[in-house]
């Protein structure tokens, strides 16, 4: 008896702690979800102080036209430079992301700008993000144009 009763304890602790690591690690995810579309909508709205508030101040980018950003200024005013000469909607579509620790995480997403043409313009996007003082912030971006695109 004492028996059958420690293994329903057992039982039940393991699922409770399952199903609140899970209910964390969802918590977690969608966070991240609203700190990819957050920087879609700072892009798209040319908002600078949006931008500085989801970024960490040594933020890295790489984009597809092989310039490095350092440092968020050099980003943020990048940013806005690519914004400009490339207009066109954007939209980024989260594929995956994978938990690297509890504070650190790597999110995979399909970039699209809809040219001024209607042509699409169909990249990726990796970022790195760095949970610090109870919020998500982007601290590396690369962008990667697939060689079959122009």
């Amino acid at each position: 008896m004492k028996t059958m009763f420690l293994l329903v304890f057992l039982y039940s602790t393991i699922t409770v702690c399952n199903a609140q690591g899970t209910s964390s690690h969802d918590h977690q995810k969608q966070a991240i979800y609203t700190l990819i579309d957050t920087y879609s909508l700072a892009r798209e709205k040319r908002d600078t102080v949006l931008l500085k508030s989801i970024l960490t101040t040594d933020v890295d980018q790489l984009v597809s036209s092989d310039e490095w950003r350092n440092g968020i200024k050099e980003a943020v005013s990048g940013m806005l430079r690519s914004s400009a000469g490339n207009p066109g909607s954007r939209k980024l579509i989260v594929e995956k992301i994978r938990f690297i620790n509890s504070e650190h995480a790597i999110v995979d997403a399909r970039y699209e700008i809809q040219n001024a043409d209607g042509s699409p313009r169909k990249m990726w996007s990796t970022f790195i993000v760095l949970y610090s003082k109870k919020v998500w912030k982007i601290t590396a971006i690369r962008n990667m144009l697939p060689s079959n695109q122009p």
